[in-house]
């Protein structure tokens, strides 16, 4: 587990500051009168998601964390099986964005994650599964004006629909 939390942590360290490096192409501090650069999220996310991984880094040498401790294997069959399950989600998930739209890909997934991954309650998972792609929707098209893929045609009346509410 050890071993696993370094090469983890370390991983994560050079995709951090990839990720830091190549969003200063665009402006990563605050433009007078136009607000945040296009760079300033995936920069100081970047910048934090590092942060995060020294300190996992520091508390795995030190063996001061629980997995640090542990000489289990990273991963046992359970461990597989998860990564598989949750893998082959997303990739149905990516696959599924541009028939039934990222909000109705989204909500499919997150259905799957919830009530089958996490065992939870089917009403539960019912809420959650509607409630953040309709809370996405209007975050995204109505606050931001980004417009995220729509799918195919068969699902222009909802968004047709959610527009109404929106203008």
């Amino acid at each position: 587990m050890r071993r696993g939390e370094i090469i983890t942590a370390v991983i994560l360290g050079v995709l951090s500051i990839y990720m830091m490096i190549k969003s200063t192409e665009l402006e990563i501090f605050y433009i007078k009168g136009e607000g945040p650069g296009g760079g300033a999220w995936p920069f100081w996310l970047s910048g934090i998601m590092l942060v995060c991984t020294v300190i996992i880094a520091f508390n795995a040498v030190r063996r001061s964390s629980p997995p640090s401790q542990s000489d289990e294997p990273v991963l046992d069959a359970e461990g597989r099986k998860m990564i598989i399950q949750v893998f082959g989600g997303i990739f149905v998930f990516v696959a599924l964005v541009g028939i039934i739209s990222m909000y109705g890909a989204m909500m499919l997934f997150l259905f799957y994650y919830v009530w089958f991954l996490g065992r939870h309650r089917l009403w539960v998972s019912l809420v959650i599964s509607i409630a953040t792609p309709v809370i996405f929707f209007f975050f995204f098209e109505a606050l931001m004006r980004i417009t995220l893929p729509k799918g195919m045609k068969f699902t222009e009346p909802l968004f047709n629909w959610l527009n109404t509410i929106i203008y």
